[in-house]
């Protein structure tokens, strides 16, 4: 017998809430994410950009980096190799999710 798995259908809602509802982030201006492949981890952050410091596009950017190794500033944070995408959904298309 072969059984799929299969998330649950609340977890792409769930995660797509929190992706697009800042005020809902544990870590706040921050959001650890992971993408999960072939049994590869790739850690990343999402950052609150517009609330923080009034920069606009980058709600749906995932900076590669880990939460507990964030650089200093806004500026370094910015500069950080990053993956953006249009939409929470494009995001959590591409293998990404909340931490």
């Amino acid at each position: 017998m072969t059984t799929l798995v299969s998330s649950k259908p609340g977890d792409l809602a769930r995660h797509l809430l929190f992706v697009t509802t800042p005020a809902l982030w544990p870590a706040w201006p921050f959001l650890p994410v992971v993408r999960r492949t072939r049994g590869a981890e790739e850690l990343g952050v999402m950052f609150d950009a517009r609330t923080v410091c009034g920069r606009t596009g980058f709600s749906s950017t995932v900076f590669k980096t880990n939460l507990f190794a964030l650089p200093p500033t806004v500026d370094a944070l910015l500069a950080l190799p990053r993956e953006s995408f249009d939409s929470g959904e494009e995001l959590l298309a591409s293998g990404w999710a909340v931490d």
